[in-house]
């Protein structure tokens, strides 16, 4: 049985990974947004910001990284606030943590799953504005689009994400426990 003194002091490694997952459900009268872009479709996802599960999987993979609260905790749906807000502003805080943290991206690469509508012809533009967003190149973005077979989940759309960060400077002042 391991004790605490096998245990590796904290530190603060040189890269750390972080993966994000969310899921939204289709639904009619709402515009659909995947990876920051907005995209003609019948439906959109639902969910309490703008419902775009692509930049939701990336921020808690972000957060993740760096062992913060995830996107719930920090945006959480019972405030109004955050009624149909661009996904985006969530990125950005996470972005902030990771900084904070004294780390930067050094890449990302994600999983899409959806019946529709086909991410192939935007998959580009989602790139560049992930790309954008983080702050790297578009070469340093993966972005993969695969339908759910057999899975009965076709009125759903699912990301999965990882990163991988890289120390840039040392932490800054450490947030408060809660926060």
């Amino acid at each position: 049985m391991p004790s605490n003194k096998d245990r590796r002091p904290a530190n603060n490694p040189a890269t750390r990974i972080g993966y994000g997952f969310d899921s939204h459900e289709f639904r009619s009268g709402i515009p659909l947004k995947i990876g920051g872009i907005s995209l003609a479709h019948d439906k959109g996802l639902g969910g309490h910001s703008d419902g775009d599960v692509l930049l939701h999987a990336v921020t808690d993979a972000l957060l993740g990284a760096v062992a913060a609260p995830d996107i719930g905790a920090l945006f959480p749906p019972s405030d109004s606030r955050w009624k149909g807000a661009d996904s985006a502003v969530f990125l950005r805080e996470a972005l902030k943590r990771v900084r904070e943290a004294g780390y930067g991206v050094a890449n990302m690469d994600a999983s899409l799953i959806l019946s529709a509508p086909k991410i192939g012809p935007h998959s580009a533009a989602i790139r560049e504005r992930i790309a954008q967003l983080l702050g790297v190149g578009v070469d340093c973005v993966g972005l993969k689009a695969k339908t759910p077979e057999g899975l009965n989940l076709e009125n759903a759309a699912i990301a999965h994400v990882v990163v991988l960060l890289e120390k840039r400077s040392s932490p800054k002042k450490p947030r408060k426990k809660n926060e």
